[in-house]
């Protein structure tokens, strides 16, 4: 039983590497952007795109990495993406001027979607029942743990100015531990199964990229542009973007071939509704992230690392929360999601209701970002497990590329939705600096973040209540696909 725990635990450290890696440095360069503007000489538009290019990228490539990971094998395309991270990381940490260092940004952005689905994927191929329970919670922790970490560690390694490196060690640190990693991976990862001849159905990777940019790219560089009128005319043109990516994949299950995405696998409503409950509560957490750091340096003039650092008791709550779940009865289990969105929601409605009368942000904070970690750790815990445990192991690459794929567009959404509520009841720029206008304004945001999170918890409430459609309710395909592979499309029952 030792062996096979210890066996578990560095094949899962090994995994969640990828979630990490690809969380920490998507926020690493946030506070580092001024000292690469001093550096290279570079414009406000094209520090924005050393972020935003790495976000976009990451966005964009995220199922197709999923889907290359089902047709080479997870463990060939995990050690892809993180060499390909190692390469970029190390170039762009030598890059001598702006433009390579934004290429370079995107790049790695591509490298971390090919890796990141991998973590989740190898999880749902090589645990089950409890095992797979616990290695949630451990892929909960790590997510969360690497957005805060990579704002702390990048102020910090900004500050040290390691053998005059300055900024570049944010980059240049990734290249060492991509090396031990990968090293591990070859020894302790399982061997992949043959490959079976398919190939990446590129007509869906076309759509699905343009959809998903279309969304993604106006939300992320829109705020800082003054939203021009590009970003509205994305935003308008990314419903037919869609429209025809769902074409794009019926036409290929019509001709027998395998789409990029199961859609029927998809509208399921336990599976739509869990999606929409992950999209809205991990688009409030980027939003906090933003608005919090704005309200901490400009109305609290408190510094980058503390902004960061007042960020750990949720971290801490959160991951507590995934070991907690899992020791729940059965019986309560559908219902934890909604509760877990409650907490969230009550943190959210104290911590702006307490500001807006008055209490001192420093009493309120720490106790409800808390409560705030543990209520987002309950819901995305219990949450994953019930996603994955819905679908058949082969179906382990969609919903583990479309998982990953909503959290960063929650992320966009959140943080451009959220963030504008914010920056407008912040008022101007000079306003903006002041403890009052951004208390008002962090205290409005929250409340809204609140309202959000009860919207999620009714989400989750009524996902609990659908079932895995029956036998006789599946579509001629679904049924046929489910005889010649003799496998359940509902949840698969673990010893």
């Amino acid at each position: 039983m030792t062996t096979a725990r210890r066996r578990d635990g560095t094949l899962l450290a090994v995994l969640l590497v990828a979630p990490f890696l690809a969380q920490a440095d998507a926020t690493i360069a946030n506070v580092a952007t001024p000292a690469i503007q001093d550096d290279l000489q570079a414009s406000g538009a094209t520090a924005e795109l050393v972020i935003g290019g790495y976000m976009i990228a990451f966005a964009v490539l995220l199922i197709t990495g999923a889907r290359l990971g089902q047709l080479h094998g997870y463990k060939r395309v995990f050690l892809l993406g993180l060499g390909g991270f190692a390469v970029t990381s190390l170039l762009g940490g030598l890059a001598p001027n702006a433009p390579t260092l934004v290429v370079m940004r995107v790049l790695q952005g591509a490298s971390a979607a090919v890796m990141f689905p991998q973590a989740l994927t190898g999880i749902q191929l090589n645990f089950s029942g409890g095992r797979r329970l616990r290695a949630i919670g451990s892929y909960a922790i790590a997510l969360s743990m690497g957005a805060v970490t990579g704002q702390i560690c990048g102020g910090l390694l900004v500050a040290a100015d390691i053998a005059g490196a300055g900024w570049r060690t944010i980059f240049l640190v990734n290249v060492p531990l991509c090396v031990v990693v990968a090293a591990a991976a070859v020894r302790v990862l399982p061997p992949d199964s043959e490959r079976d001849g398919r190939r990446v159905h590129l007509a869906g990777v076309a759509t699905l990229s343009a959809a998903v940019l279309l969304v993604v790219l106006p939300l992320t560089l829109g705020r800082a542009e003054g939203w021009p009128a590009w970003t509205w005319l994305c935003l308008a043109a990314s419903p037919p973007a869609c429209a025809l990516f769902v074409l794009a994949q019926r036409r290929a299950a019509a001709r027998g071939r395998d789409p990029l995405v199961n859609l029927a696998l998809l509208v399921r409503p336990p599976v739509f509704l869990g999606l929409l409950t992950l999209l809205i509560a991990t688009s409030t957490y980027y939003a906090l992230l933003f608005t919090l750091a704005q309200y901490m340096q400009h109305g609290l003039e408190r510094g980058s690392i503390v902004s960061g650092l007042v960020l750990v008791p949720w971290v801490a709550a959160f991951g507590v929360a995934g070991q907690v779940t899992r020791w729940l009865p059965p019986r309560l289990g559908p219902g934890v999601p909604a509760a877990g969105c409650l907490v969230l929601a009550a943190a959210y409605l104290t911590i702006g209701g307490g500001l807006s009368a008055g209490i001192r942000a420093d009493a309120l904070l720490v106790p409800l970002l808390a409560v705030g970690g543990f209520g987002l750790g309950t819901q995305f815990s219990t949450l994953i497990g019930r996603l994955t445990n819905a679908v058949p192991a082969r179906y382990a690459p969609d919903i583990s590329g479309t998982i990953t794929t909503v959290l960063q567009v929650g992320g966009a959404l959140g943080v451009a939705g959220f963030g504008a509520v914010y920056l407008s009841l912040a008022g101007s720029a000079e306003a903006a600096r002041s403890a009052q206008a951004t208390t008002h304004a962090f205290a409005g945001t929250t409340l809204a973040m609140g309202c959000a999170a009860l919207v999620a918890a009714g989400a989750a409430w009524f996902a609990a209540r659908t079932r895995p459609p029956a036998p006789a309710d599946l579509s001629d395909r679904e049924r046929a696909d489910r005889a010649d592979r003799a496998e359940p499309v509902g949840p698969r029952r673990h010893p």
